[in-house]
């Protein structure tokens, strides 16, 4: 895999840095200086969504970052509760204003809303006239199964460019890795080094104790967190790793000056153990999981 670009080519031409930015459960408070502290680090592609509540300080620190806009790629998601398609055209009101911006490169779906797919539909149909008007660059959905993509794909006129999921070395749903790539999607995962943050409570063994991660890690002198990064670089896909820690937010870039063995790749692969983490996506449902958007 020598000489890995740091950038992936999406089904449409654009051009997304592969290691993105993650500000998941990060205060406002704290996302500014993170945020900062990303850019200032290399990273150049920031992952938010409506749901986060930060869109506001991303757009701060992207701007007091003295970057030029089109050195940033901004990604961000449109919540369920704004599914719909007039609610997901003011959707990307709402966040692009939050953002300070006039063009997303990115906006993706949430989740799916298996319950309501009509809905679903409409909000998908919303983002593709948004790239039509040049709004945003590029389109994409979040945590959808084989299932919700078929569903899509069948009344879709634009193929999702991205299908941000779950995928670390214990949960790597591979039935969904093989219909993105089927279709031409970049696989994007969120919680690419463990889903810690699910797994803390529930007693499961974190990936960043994992005696074989730790092997390969020791071999290249290297911690188990840039080993699972690599691992998901080198498996083509995108990778959205998130810190508030100036030295993690370093740690999770350098990535891209050493390369696994196809046999610590095969390695990586026999841990999934095919456990979730975050949410069955087949679960989502507005009672459940709707929220209201501020709009400012």
């Amino acid at each position: 895999m020598g000489g890995m670009t740091t950038s992936l080519t999406l089904n449409n031409g654009i051009e997304m840095p592969a290691v993105g930015f993650g500000v998941f459960q990060t205060p406002p408070a704290e996302t500014v200086e993170a945020v900062e502290n990303a850019l200032r680090t290399g990273y150049r592609h920031i992952d938010t969504a409506a749901a986060y509540g930060n869109e506001r300080e991303v757009g701060q620190a992207i701007r007091n970052s003295g970057l030029d806009r089109s050195e940033v790629f901004v990604e961000t998601k449109v919540w369920i509760s704004d599914f719909g398609h007039e609610q997901t055209l003011h959707a990307f009101d709402k966040s692009a204003g939050k953002l300070g911006l006039d063009q997303i490169d990115l906006l993706i779906l949430h989740q799916a809303l298996p319950e309501r797919f009509d809905l679903t539909l409409e909000a998908y149909r919303a983002l593709e006239k948004l790239l039509a008007d040049g709004r945003v660059r590029a389109i994409g959905v979040s945590n959808f199964t084989r299932d919700h993509l078929d569903r899509l794909l069948r009344e879709a006129s634009i193929v999702p460019a991205v299908n941000q999921i779950e995928v670390h070395p214990y949960f790597q749903q591979p039935d969904v890795l093989a219909a993105d790539a089927e279709h031409g999607i970049v696989s994007q995962a969120w919680s690419p080094i463990g889903g810690i943050t699910f797994y803390r409570d529930s007693g499961h063994t974190s990936t960043l104790d994992d005696p074989t991660i730790a092997r390969i890690a020791e071999a290249h002198g290297r911690t188990p967190a840039q080993v699972m990064l690599r691992w998901g670089l080198q498996r083509g896909r995108s990778v959205i790793p998130k810190s508030t820690r100036r030295e993690r937010i370093e740690e999770n870039f350098a990535v891209f000056d050493f390369e696994l063995t196809d046999e610590e790749l095969t390695a990586i692969d026999a841990l999934d153990t095919g456990v979730r983490g975050g949410p069955d996506p087949e679960d989502v449902t507005l009672e459940a999981f709707g929220k209201e958007i501020p709009e400012a």
